[in-house]
């Protein structure tokens, strides 16, 4: 009766609604040994329990850390879960064009780092006369090299040295018979790659001149041109005239920038060979591309050597017209034959031809070739035609997709007939009015073929022209010697009166050399006016134009800044600088 009753017992709980309790031990669960009816009465009746269904309903599963995949897709597809997912995406997509726009926004308007021929001053030195090492009274590149210390003493950044190819030093030396090689005057080879390895130690970069319209009649080429030996017959320009006596009969009027007839009869080819300088300077022929090969070969060679850029001189010369037409009289009443000046022909079809830009732009590329090395850009300046229009000297920059010049030379402050605040206007606002877009203006007060600043405008003005300088925006360049306010050498019989030693010290021939004599004389004023003494006064020129330089290195807005003018008259001319 008992196993009926306890059997019965989860059936009567489960029809009736109850709760099983699942721990319940049944009956075959029992240990008979242990039980007996004498037991029977202890065991409690068991009851039905009523439990609504409503209670025992299984309770809302939430969201927890580790859900399989099965559960986490049934809750994301939960309005309040896929709302509050895509607002989180947009948000994202939102912040992440944010920060992409404001990155370009901060690249875009922040300066760009400036090249290194940017960065200060260019220095020109004409080594003859910068520094004699070996007491031959003829300046040198080891003497260049001795005094370094100088250069980097004004915070100067770049070395321009002027030519010192091999050459008979004509026309000071711009005419070279070996573009290979060091004119013994100045050492040797050995000397240069010294010189070269001190520079850049120092952290400063070296440019040189380079002269391709012409090379010297002692050239190799030109021997073997007059001799018509293969490939060089045609590396000059050779037209036939006649001679009768001292007289010939030339192919056209064209006259060279030194005067007379730019036609000279060689005996030996019994032709007339065009040249554009002296007779000792024949032209090359750029039409030939065997010939623009050759220059381009040059060029690797000094870049190859480690030189960091060229000033191209002459370049608007480097082509003349096949058709060889007479050159249009200034004065067209003038007698024909009394034409010897150069002044006296417009230069229509000797200068600026077309193709010339073809050339410089081939150049440039040329140079772009060693320019792929991080900081190491070569740097390619080319000059200016002073009587050139401003928009034939802008030029030179380039267009806005093929690059030619980092920057022609801009002699407009050198040219300046007279010193007043509004022919210094005039002359800044030419340039960078005219500059295209995205350009680097420069300055230039001094060179070898001008006279220096004490000498054209008194030396009162030398320390005005180093402000303005060394403020404008740009790369200011300094002449040898303006940063002390040399003068000119007062002697009529003096043929280089601008090139006059150096003036390191009060000891004879101003320290230049310890020889007898320097090759021109130096100034008679070299014991007030030397390097030695100003850097011992403070309101020196020579610590003026050092301070200068340290501070437009120093102060942004000089250094990267822009230029607008204020105010100009006679006597004054104003202008703020800005980022």
């Amino acid at each position: 009766m008992v196993d009926e009753e306890a059997k019965s017992l989860p059936m009567e709980l489960s029809e009736k609604g109850g709760v099983e309790n699942n721990g319940f031990v049944q009956n075959e669960a029992f240990d008979d040994r242990e039980t007996d009816t004498s037991s029977q009465d202890e065991i409690p009746k068991m009851c039905a329990v009523d439990v609504s269904p409503v209670a025992v309903a299984e309770p809302a599963l939430q969201p927890y850390a580790g859900m399989p995949k099965e559960v986490l897709l049934k809750f994301s597809s939960q309005a309040r879960y896929r709302v509050t997912r895509e607002i989180l995406f947009w948000l994202i997509i939102a912040a992440a064009v944010l920060l992409v726009s404001a990155t370009v926004a901060i690249i875009a308007l922040s300066p760009k780092c400036l090249h290194w021929w940017q960065d200060g001053p260019i220095y020109q030195v004409y080594p003859r006369s910068f520094k004699d090492s070996n007491m031959d009274g003829n300046g040198d590149l080891k003497g260049i090299q001795e005094k370094l210390d100088h250069i980097t003493h004004l915070n100067i950044k770049t070395i321009w040295i002027t030519s010192f190819y091999k050459s008979p030093l004509k026309d000071s030396g711009y005419g070279a018979e070996d573009f290979y090689d060091i004119d013994p005057m100045f050492g040797s080879m050995r000397d240069f790659e010294d010189l070269l390895a001190s520079i850049h130690d120092r952290g400063l970069k070296v440019i040189m001149d380079f002269i391709p319209n012409h090379t010297s009649d002692k050239h190799r080429w030109f021997q073997l041109s007059r001799n018509r030996t293969g490939k060089y017959t045609d590396y000059y320009i050779w037209q036939d005239c006649t001679q009768a006596g001292a007289a010939i009969t030339a192919p056209n009027n064209w006259v060279s920038v030194h005067g007379n007839s730019s036609w000279q009869y060689d005996d030996v080819r019994k032709q007339c060979y065009f040249h554009q300088f002296g007779k000792e300077q024949p032209d090359l022929n750029f039409r030939n591309p065997a010939v623009q090969q050759e220059i381009h070969d040059v060029i690797k060679f000094w870049l190859g050597k480690g030189v960091d850029g060229f000033s191209f001189v002459a370049v608007k010369f480097l082509l003349e017209a096949t058709h060889l037409r007479d050159e249009p009289q200034v004065n067209k009443s003038q007698n024909p034959e009394s034409i010897t000046a150069y002044s006296e022909l417009y230069h229509d079809y000797t200068t600026t031809q077309v193709g010339m830009h073809d050339i410089i732009r081939s150049f440039r590329q040329t140079m772009d070739q060693y320019s792929s090395e991080p900081g190491r850009y070569r740097f390619m300046g080319s000059d200016s035609d002073e009587n050139e229009d401003i928009e034939g000297t802008m030029m030179y920059y380039g267009t806005t997709f093929v690059q030619e010049a980092d920057f022609p030379f801009n002699f407009h402050l050198i040219n300046m007939k007279n010193l007043s605040g509004n022919s210094v206007s005039e002359a800044v606002n030419v340039w960078m009015k005219n500059m295209p877009e995205g350009k680097w203006p420069n300055w230039v007060v001094g060179s070898p073929n001008t006279a220096r600043i004490s000498s054209r405008f008194g030396n009162e003005y030398v320390k005005v022209i180093n402000m303005l300088l060394l403020t404008l925006p740009g790369t200011p360049i300094t002449y040898y010697g303006e940063e002390i306010g040399m003068e000119n050498i007062a002697s009529a019989n003096v043929t280089f009166p601008e090139k006059s030693p150096m003036q390191w010290n009060g000891n004879d021939n101003a320290g230049f050399t310890e020889g007898n004599s320097s090759w021109v004389p130096v100034n008679s004023d070299y014991q007030t006016v030397n390097a030695e003494v100003q850097m011992t006064q403070s309101n020196s020129t020579l610590n003026l134009y050092r301070e200068l330089s340290l501070l437009r290195s120093n102060e942004l807005p000089i250094h990267r800044g822009w230029m607008c003018s204020i105010w100009n008259d006679n006597d004054v001319f104003v202008d703020c600088i800005s980022c």
